[in-house]
């Protein structure tokens, strides 16, 4: 977890990041939405069906296996427009996941998840899926420390 003090300190550094690890890189970001037109389960198998050429078939059998682990199965067929916040968080999460030996960057979670007054439901959910991942990041501003129950941030 890093903290910053300024918007322009934390894109930097998450910029920075990006480039060193593009190769494994799972951003879970509001700069990168889940694509509007598309079903849950094709934004999540899209990495697996292009870069490991699994069948459709196969992708959405393993990802609704995946959305079991949330009890979100159910939202396999929706379009993101209509999942509540957490949803979509989760459906990010596990779409971020499907790169090869990824490295989970979680960028300004409160971001996406507004109504959030602790950073709980973030952990949960990464730990939910810790077996898919290599390893996470989250970068946030400072003044957020108190909802990740930290005292000692920098």
């Amino acid at each position: 977890m890093k903290f910053f003090n300024s918007e322009d300190s934390l894109e930097k550094e998450l910029n920075d990041f990006a480039i060193k690890n593009k190769e494994n890189l799972g951003l879970v970001s509001l700069d990168v939405p889940l694509i509007s037109n598309l079903d849950v389960w094709i934004n999540i198998a899209l990495i697996r069906q292009y870069h490991q050429n699994l069948p459709p078939e196969e992708a959405e059998k393993e990802v609704v296996r995946y959305l079991q682990r949330y009890h979100l199965e159910k939202i396999a067929h929706r379009r993101s427009s209509v999942l509540t916040d957490e949803e979509r968080f989760c459906v990010m999460l596990l779409r971020a996941a499907m790169v090869v030996d990824a490295i989970l960057v979680i960028d300004r979670p409160f971001k996406i998840l507004p109504e959030l007054q602790n950073s709980q439901f973030i952990f949960d959910s990464i730990r939910v899926i810790d077996d898919l991942y290599r390893e996470s990041r989250i970068f946030d501003y400072i003044w957020f420390k108190d909802r990740y129950r930290i005292i000692d941030a920098t």
